[in-house]
This record gives structure tokens, C-alpha cells and sequence, in this order.
């Protein structure tokens, strides 16, 4: 499957992707790899995220994941 957003990861490990005409942070190690159809995700700030139709799309926000150190 190809992922029509254009994503990419820093040398922090963090995944960033271009959902419309904005950069939006995807996650971190929260982020499944590699990207299917009907992945769905929550990043340490609480963006969901869902991958339709080869597409990342932000699907919503909710109270952010407790971290556990």
C-alpha cells in the first residue's frame, strides 16, 4: 500500500507528515511501522490518527496516554 501523505521521521525519532497543508507531528515510537490500511494511533498529546484509503487522516483528540517512566 503507498501512503498518499508525504511523512518523514527526524534523527529524534520522530514522525512528522504533511496532513493537507499542514505539518503535523504523528507520534513517536507510538507510531505503527510499516503504515497498513486501518492503522490507528494516539500520540503522547492525544492526536488520533487512522490511516483510509493510503491516507493519514487526524481523526480526533482525546485526553493524552499516561507515560509510565
Amino acid at each position: 500500500m503507498e501512503i498518499k501523505n508525504t511523512i518523514w521521521m527526524t534523527g529524534n525519532l520522530e514522525w512528522f507528515a504533511y496532513i493537507g497543508e499542514d505539518e503535523v507531528f504523528l507520534g513517536s515510537r507510538e507510531v505503527p511501522y510499516p503504515l497498513e490500511e486501518g492503522d490507528k494511533w494516539t500520540n503522547q498529546y492525544g492526536d488520533t490518527f487512522q490511516v483510509t484509503d493510503g491516507e493519514i487522516r487526524l481523526t480526533g483528540r482525546t485526553a493524552p496516554p499516561e507515560r509510565h517512566w
